[in-house]
């Protein structure tokens, strides 16, 4: 029987020494089981914690001149409107974080690998503590403001006359007008010259400037006139009220849009050029697949955005040949153009229609193109 067992250990392996190899084999056995949890923890962590970045993404385009779900995307009433024979398409961006929902730092890393995305700190774009909810009222709002500001600068393009009355949403603390103006106030002339607009606004009160201005406003169904000395910003040439301003305009044509899941205010450029040719015979666009982005004015200046690159790749994906991109956007352009796609540089409404008119011809090249040729 010994033989047996000494044959079993081994020889020169006592049972003392059998026990001890045992419990080192069985401390020694568990170390793959507990990297395999850490890695789990880990992954679970990077899917559960949240990051403080957003991605933004290349998101769809829609034609102005077109049609979504089944609607005419920007419909007018009261005049008489003109098919177009190419695309006038408005681009968007994806946000994936912030307040609708915080990115993980899975997401993050998949949209830092991603060449076509932006990574970047969420209180960048949202303030500290903003609900979903703000920012959905938000973005409604300036989508409306941008909607009426499209339509004022195509009929003001157009030569198509329109009224705007011009009220004030709050005075600024320690302004020109603290303690002379009031909120909810409608500017009804300056200096005896009935006011009509907002450039018509600013216009007047640099006319006047130190001397300050006698404004006519009507408050509660009086009509009141009070005078402002007016102040000039550090470094600007231009008279100010110190007042917030929102137009309400009076316009002789109805328009419609149908654009209730697109927010903020990018699409303005546009959304006015769909308007302007709608509302001229011919097609303005030609055959061509053009694509933009751009704030808009009443007076017709276009402003910048955000999400540029992303647009641009928007609009390549969908199919487009030919983008218009606002001035000030031009050195995030510079080395970011996907292949296939033309960009022009414009700073106003009436340079966008000349765009569109130079691509329906093939011939964009004398035009300004943010350095990309």
């Amino acid at each position: 029987m010994e033989s047996e067992q000494s044959t079993e250990q081994g020889p020169g392996v006592t049972a003392a020494e059998r026990t001890g190899i045992w419990r080192r084999l069985t401390r020694r056995r568990p170390l793959p089981s507990v990297a395999l949890l850490a890695t789990s923890v880990l992954l679970v962590a990077a899917v559960v914690i949240p990051a403080p970045y957003v991605v933004e993404s290349a998101g769809p385009t829609f034609n102005t001149v077109g049609t979504h779900d089944d609607k005419q995307l920007v419909k007018i009433g009261g005049a008489p409107t003109y098919p177009s024979d190419g695309q006038l398409d408005l681009t968007t961006v994806y946000v994936t974080g912030g307040p609708s929902g915080r990115l993980n730092a899975v997401n993050a890393l998949l949209g830092w690998l991603d060449p076509a995305d932006a990574v970047i700190p969420e209180d960048t774009l949202y303030p500290p503590q903003t609900t979903r909810q703000e920012v959905d009222d938000s973005n409604a709002a300036a989508m409306a403001t941008s909607q009426d500001d499209s339509v004022a600068a195509a009929l003001s393009y157009l030569h198509r006359p329109y009224t705007t009355t011009l009220t004030v949403h709050g005075v600024v603390g320690g302004g020109a007008s603290d303690g002379v103006l009031e909120a909810g106030d409608e500017l009804v002339a300056v200096e005896g010259t009935k006011v009509t607009s907002l450039q018509q606004l600013r216009s007047r009160l640099d006319a006047v400037g130190s001397h300050g201005a006698d404004v006519t406003v009507r408050r509660g169904g009086e009509t009141l006139t009070r005078h402002v000395d007016l102040t000039q910003q550090e470094g600007s040439s231009s008279w100010q009220l110190g007042v917030y301003l929102v137009p309400r305009y009076d316009f002789p044509v109805s328009v419609d849009f149908q654009l209730e899941q697109v927010g903020g205010p990018s699409a303005g450029m546009m959304l006015a050029l769909g308007i302007i040719e709608e509302l001229t015979p011919g097609s303005m666009a030609g055959d061509q697949h053009i694509a933009g982005t751009g704030t808009i004015t009443a007076d017709g200046t276009v402003g910048p955005i955000g999400g540029i690159r992303q647009k641009l790749q928007g609009a390549a994906d969908s199919g487009a040949t030919y983008f218009l991109a606002p001035s000030e956007n031009c050195s995030e352009v510079t080395g970011h153009v996907p292949d296939g796609l033309t960009v022009v540089e414009v700073g106003t409404l009436t340079e966008a229609v000349g765009a569109v008119e130079h691509a329906a011809a093939g011939s964009v090249s004398d035009l300004p193109s943010c350095g990309t040729r």
